[in-house]
């Protein structure tokens, strides 16, 4: 496979590329008030499958990727019930908006580490994880979905959203 990957490793690399494309596509929905249901659809289930395949790696002892894991299972539930049990109405819309960006924000989190630990160039920047350009990579990640979130909670509203388009009074 691809630089030493294993066929699993590879698939697991996919399926959270897609999550992280496709909760792209929903984060731009949220901020331009859009529902984006079939890129909504494809986020909730790939980055639930990035979630569930990532402890299937044969690791020894606790790492801190099955807590990041876990909660990321969490809010794509939360997400998941607030979008299609609930249809975003009351508090259940920004119950959708946070965690969806949550999840979206787990994602890209973890890009980071696996950046970071993959690419030579990321790696000789910060081999252990703990220099500046990767506590500087992780942090501009997280003012960034804190902004996003805070803006997406204010701009995406049901009652101006029909059918997947923004509607104009």
């Amino acid at each position: 496979m691809i630089a030493g990957m294993s066929t699993y490793a590879f698939v697991h690399t996919v399926i959270s590329l897609v999550g992280i494309v496709s909760g792209l596509a929903v984060l731009y929905g949220l901020l331009a008030a859009r529902r984006m249901d079939g890129w909504t659809a494809i986020f909730l289930v790939t980055t639930a499958a990035t979630s569930v395949t990532g402890f299937f790696f044969p690791f020894h002892g606790f790492k801190p990727s099955y807590v990041v894991g876990a909660l990321s299972i969490i809010v794509l539930a939360l997400a998941y019930v607030a979008r299609y049990r609930h249809h975003l109405a009351g508090g259940w819309r920004v119950t959708y908006v946070v965690s969806a960006i949550i999840a979206l924000y787990f994602n890209v989190f973890v890009l980071i580490v696996q950046s970071f630990l993959k690419v030579p160039a990321l790696n000789a920047l910060a081999p252990t994880q703990t220099e500046p350009p990767f506590k500087i990579a992780q942090l501009t990640a997280l003012v960034l979905f804190v902004v996003f979130g805070i803006v997406s909670t204010k701009k995406f509203h049901v009652e101006l959203i029909q059918g997947g388009s923004h509607v104009r009074s």
